[in-house]
């Protein structure tokens, strides 16, 4: 792939015959669009002191869509011609059928960049990202003796898109992308436990590869690892949950946010559905999803529709006040567009879905709230969840969590899970903290398979009553 700008009506095609194939494409529909794209990523594993993973992939193609009620027809192509355009118009139109829609209004243009277009992957070599997670891995060695394995990786993308609409506007954004991920493995009488610890956003990767960056994050999966070697099995029942700032959100995320997306709630599946204006949550409590953040891992120019993305207020003061909508759910529900219509790629249909989804800070010392902890459980990192959407139900599994009695944090604990479902969940919050903090730029959002990047945050909170699953009895 070249370095060059992606400009597909220069390189790839005729702009005036895009535009007619896409015009016969959406007649008589109600919307529809061109999305063009090129991505470029590059990916570098060690593991256990060698390379393991080393890998560079470039892809373009385009997706045409057609759309008239709650019908879509979409087709797609790894090649980008007027030929195998013209074939996937004539399978896009299926959906239009006899036509007779009325095409929605362009979405509102802007002027807004969150994030830069340079490729975060020329930061640096290959050669210096190879010496990079060799520094990684032996500093973690000497950090301390009982590191017998550790994980490194760095990962950087450049995504470039082009959007066409039937009406002609053309609308572009680029998306730079980095993370580094580091993980390790203590053992001590037989025993092994891990930690980890990851970061990154909409930036280049010179930040990430400073050592003044990369240090700490070691120190903190070493700490991880050390808290975990001296945990103890978690208890099983009833109990009051302190959740801390940050990574937690992710819960917020699951548990809440697949919930309150257009589609669920216009086919009436969500937990939420059919609630707007009424108290869902404890007051005080307020849920915003902000695709506008500077640099942020969930953050968007534009969607994958085009709609500039937005600060939507979801739950304010604990009343439901919005969904996230993409255009077509939004026209569906008579509502306006939020900048919520994600895809994975080209290949991929938009839908309604999250960007950065957290909760604002509340009142409350995050000191005084674990204090007021009698007895329950005190939940700083969290690993995998499941989350079934129609109930809100969800079981999470905690990778660090702490006994709490009479407010003094007692043991590390291992194997919690924590279970309950969202909307109770929301009710049953009694403290919300003045420490809100987003995650370190680690997230991703699987839905109908589909995964995209997305931020999560939260201050510290105070649940009450959730299910604590564990190995032994409370």
């Amino acid at each position: 792939m070249s370095d060059a700008p992606f400009r597909p009506f220069d390189t790839h095609l005729d702009e005036a015959a895009a535009l007619s194939v896409l015009r016969a494409a959406t007649a008589g529909a109600e919307d529809g669009e061109l999305f063009l794209e090129r991505r470029v990523g590059e990916s570098l594993v060690l593991d256990d002191g060698r390379i393991r993973t080393a890998s560079y992939d470039a892809t373009e193609g385009f997706g045409l869509r057609a759309v008239k009620g709650d019908v879509a027809g979409y087709a797609h192509s790894t090649e980008i011609s007027e030929t195998a355009l013209r074939r996937a118009a004539e399978t896009a139109r299926l959906a239009v059928g006899d036509g007779g829609g009325t095409l929605a209004l362009p979405p509102p243009g802007t002027n807004r960049h969150l994030y830069g277009a340079e490729n975060p992957m020329a930061d640096a070599s290959f050669a210096v990202k190879i010496d990079l997670l060799k520094e990684i891995d032996a500093f973690a060695r000497a950090a301390d003796p009982r590191v017998v394995q550790v994980s490194a990786a760095v990962s950087a993308s450049l995504q470039e898109v082009v959007i066409l609409r039937p009406e002609g506007g053309i609308l572009t954004d680029t998306r730079p992308m980095a993370r580094l991920n580091i993980s390790v493995i203590l053992e001590e009488n037989g025993r092994r436990e891990s930690g980890g610890m990851g970061g990154g956003g909409r930036f280049g990767l010179a930040g990430l590869m400073a050592a003044d960056h990369w240090k700490p994050m070691v120190a903190e999966a070493i700490r991880i690892a050390r808290v975990n070697l001296g945990a103890v099995p978690a208890p099983a029942g009833m109990m009051d949950v302190v959740l801390g700032p940050g990574w937690p959100g992710i819960l917020l995320h699951e548990a809440i946010g697949h919930g309150l997306e257009g589609d669920f709630n216009r086919k009436k599946t969500s937990a939420f559905a059919g609630l707007m204006g009424q108290q869902i949550a404890a007051r005080g409590v307020t849920v915003l999803d902000d695709g506008t953040l500077p640099d942020r891992r969930g953050s968007l120019t534009i969607d994958d529709e085009g709609t500039p993305s937005g600060r939507n207020v979801l739950i304010e003061d604990g009343v439901l006040t919005g969904y996230m909508q993409d255009r077509q759910n939004a026209r569906l529900m008579g509502v306006a567009p939020t900048g919520n219509g994600r895809r994975e790629s080209f290949a991929h249909i938009p839908m309604p879905r999250m960007t950065n989804t957290y909760m604002l800070a509340g009142p409350d010392d995050p000191a005084a709230i674990l204090a007021d902890l009698k007895d329950g459980i005190w939940a700083v990192g969290f690993g995998g969840g499941q989350v079934d959407i129609t109930s809100g139900k969800f079981v999470f599994s905690c990778t660090e969590a702490y006994r709490v009695r009479n407010g003094v944090v007692g043991e590390a604990l291992k194997g919690a899970t924590l279970i309950g479902d969202g909307a109770t969940a929301l009710r049953e919050i009694r403290a919300i903290g003045n420490d809100m903090a987003l995650d370190p730029g680690i997230g991703n959002c699987g839905k109908a398979g589909q995964w995209v990047p997305v931020g999560v945050g939260q201050p510290t909170l105070m649940i009450g009553g959730l299910t604590v699953g564990g190995s032994k009895a409370g």
